[in-house]
C-alpha cells in the first residue's frame, strides 16, 4: 500500500511522536509511507532523517493543494489529528481516496462542522476508551481502538549523569513529569503538590521536563512560592524517554488526557507513577498500575507521590504489573499490524 500520514501540529509532543512510530513501523512492514506535515517543525526533522518523504507545508493553501493535486495518488490518507482531517474531508471531492483519522485526544467535540467532517472519515481510530468516547458523542458508533505504542527505551548513562551533574540531582530523590506546560496538563496542581510534599521532606527535588505558553507562569508560581532550587524547569529534552532513569517517582498531573504515552515510558523504565484520574490515565493505572488522585486535587497528588517514594512492597508489585502491561499491549509492532489490518480493508488500488 502506499499511505500519506498527515500531522500538522507545532513542536513534539505525544502524538508526534505517535506519528513517526507508527510511519516508520507501516514503512518496516513493507508499505511506500510518505508524511504531510508543518514544514521546519521537529516532526518534519525528525521523519526526513529517517529517511522517510517529507511534504512540508507552511500555510493551509499548501496543504489544499498537495492533497487536491496528489492525494489520488495514495491507498489510504490516515489523519493524525483533527486538524488534518479538516483538510482532507474539505478535498475529499478532489482525491476520493479512503481516511482513518486517530483521535488521540479525550476533549469534548461540539458543533455540526466538526460532525461532519468526523463523518468524511471511513474509519475512526481511538487511542482508548476515553478517546472514543468523546467521538460517540457526535453519534458515531463505530470506532476501532488501537493503542498507542511504545519503543523500548535505550540505556544512555552518560546523558543520565551529566544530567544529573546539570541540574544537581545527586543525593536527592527525584520526582519529575514530562508533560506540556499546557492547560490541558494542569502545570500549578502540581507545582502546588510540589509545595505542600516539600513542606514536609528537604530530601526531593521535582523536575518538570516541557515547554509550553504556560511557561513564564508556572516559574511565576515556583518563584512565588519559593521552590525555585527544588522545582526544576530545564525545558523540552530530545529523547526525553532516556532519562527516566533518573526518576524516582512520574507524575501527570492532567485536566485531559487522550492517553498518557510518557506514562507507558515510565512504565517500561520501571518508575512508579502517580497521576489524575483524566481520561486515558484512569485506564492505563488501573488494576493497580499506579496512584490515581481526582483531576485539581494537589492534596492528593502529593499524598500518592509521597507514597510511592516509600517504595514499599506495594510499590514493587505496582511496577511489575505495569510493565507486564506495557510489554503486552503497547508494542510497536501489535499497533502497527492492527492499522494495516483496518488500512488492507479501506485500501483502493491507485491507477
Amino acid at each position: 500500500m502506499k499511505i500519506l500520514e498527515l500531522d500538522f501540529e507545532r513542536g513534539w509532543r505525544g502524538g508526534e511522536r505517535q506519528t513517526l512510530l507508527s510511519s516508520l513501523a507501516f514503512r518496516d512492514a513493507g508499505h511506500e509511507v510518505d508524511l504531510l506535515c508543518r514544514d521546519g517543525e521537529a516532526l518534519a526533522a525528525g521523519a526526513g532523517a529517517e529517511g522517510l518523504t517529507v511534504h512540508g507545508c507552511r500555510r493551509p493553501l499548501d496543504i489544499v493543494r498537495f492533497l487536491i493535486r496528489h492525494g489520488h495518488n495514495y491507498d489510504i490518507l490516515h489523519a493524525q489529528t483533527g486538524h488534518a482531517l479538516t483538510w482532507l474531508a474539505a478535498t475529499r471531492w478532489a482525491h476520493r481516496r479512503p481516511i482513518v483519522m486517530s483521535r488521540r485526544v479525550a476533549f469534548a467535540l461540539h458543533g455540526t462542522f466538526t460532525t461532519w467532517k468526523y463523518r468524511q472519515a471511513d474509519a475512526v481510530v481511538a487511542i482508548g476508551q476515553a478517546c472514543a468516547d468523546s467521538v460517540h458523542r457526535l453519534g458515531i458508533a463505530d470506532i476501532h481502538i488501537i493503542p498507542s505504542a511504545v519503543l523500548p527505551i535505550v540505556p544512555d548513562p552518560e546523558r543520565v549523569r551529566n544530567c544529573a551533574a546539570a541540574w544537581r540531582l545527586d543525593g536527592r530523590k527525584v520526582v519529575a513529569t514530562t508533560a506540556a506546560l499546557a492547560e490541558d496538563k494542569d502545570p500549578f496542581t502540581l507545582i502546588d503538590a510540589a509545595a505542600e510534599l516539600l513542606g514536609r521532606r528537604d530530601d526531593v527535588v521535582f523536575l518538570h521536563l516541557g515547554r509550553g505558553a504556560l511557561l513564564d507562569a508556572a516559574r511565576a508560581r515556583v518563584a512565588g512560592l519559593g521552590l525555585q532550587d527544588r522545582y526544576l524547569l530545564p525545558g523540552h529534552q530530545p529523547q526525553v524517554e532516556a532519562l527516566f532513569p533518573l526518576f524516582d517517582v512520574f507524575v501527570m498531573s492532567s485536566r485531559e488526557e487522550g492517553l498518557g504515552s510518557s506514562v507507558l515510558d515510565a512504565f517500561q523504565a520501571r518508575v512508579p507513577v502517580a497521576s489524575t484520574d483524566a481520561g486515558g490515565l484512569k485506564e492505563l493505572l488501573a488494576e493497580g498500575r499506579g496512584l490515581l488522585s481526582p483531576v485539581g486535587d494537589s492534596h492528593a497528588l502529593a499524598t500518592h507521590i509521597d507514597t510511592l517514594l516509600a517504595t514499599g512492597p506495594g510499590t514493587a508489585a505496582m511496577v511489575d504489573a505495569a510493565c507486564r502491561y506495557v510489554r503486552a499491549n503497547h508494542d510497536v509492532g501489535i499497533m502497527a499490524g492492527r492499522y494495516l489490518t483496518l488500512f488492507q480493508t479501506l485500501a483502493t488500488p491507485t491507477p
